[in-house]
């Protein structure tokens, strides 16, 4: 009796001391941990542009449309979570985000290419509708992405950082 009590008691208090595991960064599931809010660096040098200015073109009226395809996507207001998950042929990085109004659509991670070659820089990007839209709810502002990684994608890489207008969120390895 008094045998299965201390068996009971030793393997209580280890079970109980295992909890801290999860967050520890011994554990190979726990790849890059817990992002944190970092601060976004601000232009000082761009001009302010007035989009409502239609800008000049020498095109005229029997000219051929221009086939260049322009990104007309905008980063969305805040970057709430950021969240990298282990899967078997690399990983996938989950951001939720909020946009500054409604009906926000097409929303993607844009890469950042000048970034350095141990950071993976997104810029969380989504296309908004032309006629005006309500602020609303956080709830209806909510926007969800991923995007898959290959392990030749991760090789390297130190840090992962997702941006936004406001903010922008990062983990490490």
């Amino acid at each position: 009796m008094r045998k299965s009590i201390a068996v009971l008691m030793v393997t209580g208090l280890t079970l109980a001391g295992c909890s801290s595991w999860q967050a520890s960064r011994v554990n190979p599931g726990n790849w890059f941990g817990r992002s944190k809010s970092a601060e976004v660096a601000v232009d000082a040098s761009a001009e302010e542009i007035n989009t409502l200015i239609p800008q000049n073109t020498d095109s005229g009226i029997f000219s051929r449309p221009d086939t260049s395809t322009e990104d007309f996507s905008v980063a969305i207001a805040n970057v709430t979570e950021l969240k990298v998950e282990k899967t078997p042929t690399g990983a996938i990085i989950y951001a939720i985000g909020l946009a500054s109004r409604q009906g926000a659509y097409g929303v993607r991670l844009r890469r950042n290419e000048e970034a350095e070659s141990s950071t993976l820089d997104y810029s969380f990007r989504a296309l908004y509708p032309a006629d005006p839209t309500p602020v609303g709810s956080d709830t209806s502002r909510t926007l969800r992405v991923a995007v898959s990684l290959t392990h030749q994608d991760l090789a390297g890489v130190k840090l992962i950082r997702v941006s936004s207008e406001g903010n922008a969120r990062e983990t490490r390895r």
